[in-house]
């Protein structure tokens, strides 16, 4: 019998056979399609060539997933986004914008930018001038880079409450957009994945810099962050501690707030593996991260039903066997052309006990340099592997990015469709 795309998800979920591949592309940040790649994507199913697509994070010029594409191309999951972006900018009210590709897309009206004396776009957080610019996006790229803004590091007076200043427990006006958001969307078909649980990922890169933030204080030059967690392990365990003691928190008030109309949360971000092989030893991770991991997973699975998702690019496979000691339901993106992350390998060491979010298409080579053919045939290869017996949603390993060409796209859906 056919299921509808939330029973499809469960099924996978509980690592059951569903009726066919659940699918996802958009619900979070590393299954998205930048805009220009989505804006010709669209104008060739839809056939809508005035459409503008809407930008869903400025930071890496993101496509939202709009329901009429949602359709056509057969997604099963719906992302319930966070208030505001990676920048600091709301969701709310939009206004024209063109990318340097001359793509028109629509962003958030509260953007708001210089144009340096090279072409470059300059970001300034919450659009103040007296402080230093906190992002860059060169002229002719196609998203925005973080501007090191470290100060000298006195480790003296180091403090970890300055490492936190960006965690804070969900306001009431917070919770009650996250209420009607899960009200809404609960009343699609689709699978509703969460996709902002404040405090929850530990040491992701991607917030060590604070874009959004006008004076950011602590650590935050990402190289030196790295560098910390070997010379200054008592320091970032501190912070950890500050900064799961909040998400512990918010975490019981998003339960109250959503309750199960959401089926999976996106708890971590944080990258643990390069192509090569990992970024942090195996004993740093179970020293710093995973007792962290832990308490935040117990308490979801003992107020929720939902599934915990961990995110991280590279080489992991030396660290799968933790992520599902520390409680993970699922992980993501499934990075295959990383040093040994072999999907057969995978499937058949960890399937029984994680979800594999991913790893249907190489969007570093395949998807973006190979033919149509070899993108037809991968994604079949890859569904056929991951999907046996459930417990697969398929998703590309990571972003779709601006260049890939149209007809590598079309080809990765058909090779979705016929494996139904």
């Amino acid at each position: 019998m056919s299921m509808t795309s939330k029973e499809r998800l469960i099924a996978t979920l509980n690592h059951q056979a569903p009726d066919r591949v659940c699918v996802d592309f958009g619900s979070i940040s590393a299954t998205s399609i930048c805009a220009g790649a989505q804006d010709k994507l669209r104008k060739a199913v839809l056939k809508d060539q005035s459409y503008r697509i809407k930008i869903a994070e400025v930071y890496e010029m993101r496509a939202e997933m709009d329901d009429e594409l949602r359709e056509a191309i057969g997604i099963d999951i719906i992302g319930l986004l966070s208030a505001k972006m990676l920048m600091g900018l709301s969701r709310t009210n939009y206004k024209p914008f063109t990318l340097f590709d001359g793509t028109e897309v629509l962003v958030p009206s509260e953007l708001d930018y210089d144009l340096d004396q090279n072409g470059n776009m300059l970001f300034y957080a919450d659009g103040d001038r007296n402080y230093p610019p906190s992002a860059r996006m060169p002229k002719g790229g196609y998203y925005f880079d973080y501007l090191i803004r470290q100060k000298p590091i006195e480790d003296d007076n180091l403090n970890p409450d300055d490492n936190c200043e960006e965690f804070s427990l969900l306001t009431e006006d917070d919770l009650q957009y996250y209420g009607k958001e899960a009200d809404r969307l609960a009343k699609t078909d689709k699978g509703i994945l969460l996709a902002a649980l404040p405090g929850t990922s530990f040491g992701d890169v991607a917030l060590v810099p604070g874009v959004w933030m006008k004076d950011p204080k602590g650590i935050r030059d990402p190289e030196e962050w790295y560098i910390s967690l070997i010379t200054r392990p008592d320091y970032i365990f501190q912070m950890f501690e500050k900064e799961c003691e909040i998400a512990l928190q918010n975490i019981e008030l998003m339960a109250n707030a959503v309750g199960d109309k959401v089926q999976v949360a996106y708890i971590s971000g944080t990258d643990f593996g390069s192509q090569r092989g990992l970024l942090v030893s195996k004993n740093t991770y179970r020293d710093l991260f995973k007792p962290f991991h832990k308490k935040v997973n117990d308490r979801i699975h003992e107020l929720t039903n939902w599934k915990t998702l961990i995110h991280s690019c590279g080489s992991v496979i030396e660290l799968m066997s933790d992520f599902i000691e520390a409680g993970f339901d699922i992980f993501n993106p499934v990075q295959c052309n990383a040093e040994g992350m072999d999907p057969k390998t995978l499937k058949k060491g960890f399937g029984k006990d994680i979800v594999f979010w991913g790893g249907a298409a190489d969007v570093q080579g395949t998807l973006a340099f190979g033919s149509s053919e070899e993108v037809y045939r991968q994604v079949r290869e890859r569904i056929e592997i991951f999907n046996e017996g459930g417990g697969f949603v398929c998703a590309p390993c990571h972003n779709i990015q601006e260049n890939t060409p149209l007809e590598n796209m079309l080809a990765m859906f058909r090779a979705i469709e016929d494996s139904k």
